[in-house]
């Protein structure tokens, strides 16, 4: 096996991150644009993910938020979002970090990406016992477009987007 010294898998990472971050910052500033709407899945035992006691007992291990019509007060930072959303008439407050993401999905746009989020301590430990067979920290996947979105309630039309189509696309 190559050892990868560059580490492309946290660099693609990072980067996909940075595209998350961004559009979720001009959300927040400008409202969602047109039919646009995000499926957000993340760990929920991710360091640094605050929900409500009732939501981590409903979502021990894994939560998906719908941000479409009735979300307010998303504020996004250097390194997570916070978002108010209502589960069952009750209103909620989540703060999600970004490493925490485990898929992004805008249906409208045919657009997913999908993270592959690990504690960071069990993978720095893993790499380091074996860093020739270890896994990558941290590996964001971009899915063939004839394979179906596997978020929960994403719509079965949402393809995945490469970022060099995304950057095609959008230039």
């Amino acid at each position: 096996m190559v050892n990868d010294l560059i580490r492309y898998d946290v660099l693609y990472q990072e980067a996909l991150l940075g595209l998350v971050k961004k559009v979720l910052s001009e959300v927040a500033q400008a409202g969602l644009p047109g039919e646009h709407h995000f499926y957000v899945s993340f760990d929920t035992r991710a360091p640094g993910v605050r929900i409500s006691s009732r939501l981590k007992n409903e979502y021990p291990a894994e939560m998906t938020v719908v941000m479409q019509h009735q979300f307010w007060g998303l504020t996004v930072g250097d390194s997570s979002f916070e978002v108010n959303l209502s589960f069952k008439g009750v209103p909620e407050r989540l703060v999600v970090p970004f490493r925490a993401i485990t898929s992004f999905i805008d249906p409208h746009a045919s657009f997913q990406v999908k993270f592959d989020v690990r504690p960071e301590p069990e993978a720095a430990e893993a790499a380091e016992a074996t860093p020739s067979s270890a896994e990558p920290v941290a590996k964001a996947e971009a899915k063939k477009p004839a394979e179906k979105a596997k978020a929960p309630a994403a719509p079965e039309n949402a393809d995945v987007v490469s970022l060099d189509a995304f950057r095609k696309k959008g230039g």
